[in-house]
C-alpha cells in the first residue's frame, strides 16, 4: 500500500468530500481523509496509479496541487 497527500482546489463542504471519496473508492482506494483542503489516500499501486486518482478528482471538477 502507498500513501500519498496533496491539495484538491475548490472543495468547499463535506459533500464535496463526500462525492470525491465516493468516486476514489469506487475504484479501490482503500483510505481516504480530508484536512483543510488537503487530501491524504491510501491506495494498492499494482490496482490504480496517482495519475488515475488525480485525474478522477479533477473530472469531478476539482483541482488537484
Amino acid at each position: 500500500m502507498k500513501i500519498e497527500k496533496f491539495k484538491v482546489g475548490g472543495m468547499h463542504c463535506k459533500s464535496c468530500e463526500m462525492l470525491i471519496k465516493d468516486s476514489l473508492e469506487d475504484l479501490g482506494v482503500k483510505d481516504i481523509s480530508f484536512i483543510n483542503n488537503e487530501i491524504t489516500i491510501t491506495f494498492d499501486e499494482s490496482k490504480i496509479s496517482l495519475e488515475t486518482i488525480k485525474k478522477v478528482i479533477e473530472k469531478e471538477g476539482y483541482k488537484v496541487e
